[in-house]
C-alpha cells in the first residue's frame, strides 16, 4: 500500500493525526447526529475486529475509543473530532453481539440509516480480521454499503498475527473478492494497531479520502 503515497503525503497525514482528537458524542438515534458540516470517515466491522483499537492507534491515544473484551458493546454511532476539522465515526459492530435479537437489530439498523443519509461521509473503512479474510457475515455489510452507494475500503486488521507473505495473500484474495463491487475502493489496506504496521499508509488513505 505504501507505494500509493509519496513522502509528502505520508508526512501530511502524520501531522494531521498528531493533532488533538476528542470524543464528541454517541448517538442512539438518527435524529441525534451532529450537523453534516465537516467531512467524516467511518469505521465498520464485525464485533471484536478491533475498531476501537485501530481508531486509538490512528490518533496515538490509548483511551480515546473505548474497547471491550465483550463483543458488541458499541451500541451507538460514536463521533470523534480530529484537529477540529475531521470526524472519525465508530459504527456499531455486527455479528455475535451480546444483545437480544431486537436490540442487536436496532443498533445495526442505526448504522444503516447513518450510511444512507450522511452527505458528508467521505468513506467507510470496513475492518476485516486478516487471519480470517472475508466471511459470510461480511457479505451483508458489503451489500449494505453497495446499496447505500458509499465508497468503502477494506482494512485487514491484526496483520501482525500473520507472516508478510500471508498478509500479501489475504490482501490479494480480498481485493479479488470485492473487485466487482461498485462501491469498493480498489485498494485493500493491512494494518496492526499493536505494532503500527501499515498505520502511516492508512492515515494517508484517510487524509486523501477526506480532503483529496
Amino acid at each position: 500500500m505504501s507505494e500509493a503515497f509519496d513522502a509528502d503525503a505520508l508526512e501530511t497525514a502524520r501531522i494531521l493525526f498528531a493533532r488533538p482528537a476528542e470524543f464528541v458524542m454517541g448517538c442512539a438515534q438518527i435524529d441525534q447526529l451532529p450537523a453534516p458540516d465537516l467531512p467524516e470517515v467511518a469505521f465498520a466491522g464485525r464485533s471484536n475486529v478491533g475498531k476501537s483499537s485501530l481508531i486509538n492507534a490512528l490518533v496515538n491515544q490509548h483511551r480515546l475509543a473505548r474497547s471491550s473484551a465483550e463483543p458488541g458493546r458499541t451500541r451507538e454511532v460514536n463521533f470523534f473530532l480530529l484537529d477540529g476539522r475531521l470526524r472519525l465515526v465508530d459504527l456499531p459492530g455486527y455479528g455475535f453481539a451480546k444483545a437480544s435479537k431486537g436490540e442487536a437489530k436496532r443498533f445495526q439498523n442505526l448504522a444503516r440509516d447513518y450510511l444512507r443519509g450522511r452527505p458528508n461521509l467521505r468513506r467507510v473503512y470496513l475492518l476485516i480480521d486478516a487471519r480470517h479474510g472475508l466471511k459470510a457475515p461480511d457479505t451483508e455489510a458489503l451489500d449494505a454499503l453497495d446499496k447505500a452507494a458509499v465508497s468503502y475500503q477494506i482494512v485487514l486488521t491484526k496483520a501482525d498475527k500473520l507472516k508478510p507473505a500471508q498478509v500479501e495473500a489475504v490482501v490479494a484474495a480480498t481485493l479479488t473478492g470485492v473487485s466487482r463491487r461498485a462501491a469498493a475502493f480498489p485498494r485493500v489496506a493491512a494494518a496492526s494497531s499493536v505494532t503500527g504496521e501499515g498505520m502511516a499508509e492508512l492515515r494517508a488513505e484517510i487524509a486523501a479520502a477526506a480532503f483529496g
